[in-house]
């Protein structure tokens, strides 16, 4: 598998459900709701970076003269 598909957002997204689910079971204990918090906040941290340039990308995009045009930024 490419580092692309393991770390698209979806999968991330994917991770950080398992991590709530395991968080909200109660069923371990402390020190690794802890790390299980940590790697959370990290894949989060992932997440929002990949929104944002997404985001970025398309407020490139323009429609001008009912055609579609991207910008580089």
């Amino acid at each position: 598998m490419s580092k692309d598909k393991e770390n698209s957002f979806e999968k991330n997204l994917q991770k950080l459900e398992i991590i709530v689910e395991k968080l909200e079971s109660g069923e371990i204990d402390l020190e690794e709701s802890v790390q299980l918090y940590e790697e959370g906040m990290k894949i989060k941290k992932i997440c929002d970076k990949k929104l944002k340039d997404i985001e970025m990308q398309i407020k490139k995009i323009k429609i001008e003269d009912n055609k579609v045009t991207k910008e580089d930024f």
